[in-house]
């Protein structure tokens, strides 16, 4: 939101696009939050008509069918209010990505990431948009600019821009709080400790300490992500590929997130690097 802030304020919002990809197991309140700021950030009403929609996206630990068939009709209508908004996605989830490659997503390989994220965005781009008219700008910020040389050769030979990442600098904290300003409430999932408002607290490039916070705050969609990876390592024959993996004198070993939920259960909690968030790179 601040970096489509201040790219508004440099060169105003006639030529500019907002473009938001779906991985369909967002939290409902990134779709509230999404559709809240486009509106205003393009001087539009509030749209409460779409807004009061979000809460009743069906969970993705209940029925993915029916959650689908929702946000595709959410997208349309919100489309259609925000023009400027592009709402786009694969049609496949994290999961059925793994499932369609083949192994687990994982903090060193993410295929949700490649294929949900980076592909489909660049081929959107490409199919529309030359590079000589048009410049991709990035949320990151001044504590991410190891990512800036990953995002521009993927974007390559488009040019890339990350505001956040230019003076005044400015802490996700402060970013926040400047949300109050504009009247738009700042997303739940920071208000519940995590690092990110990604895939609704499930992100392959989590680490421990992330799991615990979504175990914590949501069992039931904790649930169904440990349901999902035992799933698969009866569909590969394996039971040695997981999302996380725990270190032990020097030796790396499988973690799966069963594992952790009944270490953390029994009262083992010493055992778990709750330090351990890991990190969104979706665009890296």
């Amino acid at each position: 939101m601040t970096a489509a802030v201040r790219d508004a304020d440099a060169n105003g919002t006639e030529d500019m696009i907002l473009l938001f990809t779906d991985t369909l197991i967002e939290d409902k309140d990134l779709y509230r939050f999404m559709i809240e700021s486009a509106g205003y950030l393009f001087g539009l009403p509030k749209p409460l008509h779409l807004i009061s929609r979000c809460d009743g996206i069906p969970d993705v630990n209940t029925d993915m069918l029916a959650r689908r068939a929702y946000l595709s009709e959410l997208a349309a209508d919100t489309t259609g209010y925000i023009p400027a908004l592009r709402w786009i996605s694969d049609g496949r989830d994290p999961w059925e990505v793994f499932w369609d490659r083949r192994w687990i997503g994982n903090s060193r390989i993410a295929q949700c990431s490649e294929e949900l994220k980076q592909k489909i965005s660049r081929q959107w781009v490409k199919e529309r948009h030359k590079p000589d008219e048009t410049v991709i700008y990035v949320g990151i910020d001044w504590t991410e600019t190891h990512r800036v040389a990953g995002i521009e050769r993927g974007w390559s030979p488009y040019r890339v821009i990350a505001p956040m990442t230019e003076r005044p600098y400015l802490y996700k904290t402060d970013m926040l709080n400047d949300l109050k300003r504009y009247g738009i409430k700042a997303p739940r999932l920071y208000d519940m400790g995590f690092a990110h408002n990604n895939c609704g607290g499930f992100c392959v490039r989590g680490g421990q300490g992330h799991f615990i916070n979504l175990l914590k705050n949501n069992r039931d969609l904790y649930l169904y992500h440990e349901s999902k990876e035992l799933e698969m390592q009866e569909y590969l024959g394996r039971t040695d590929v997981t999302i996380l993996t725990r270190t032990v004198k020097g030796v790396e070993h499988t973690l799966t997130l069963r594992e952790l939920r009944e270490e953390w259960d029994n009262g083992l909690g010493l055992q778990v690097d709750l330090l351990d968030i890991g990190g969104c790179g979706c665009y890296v």
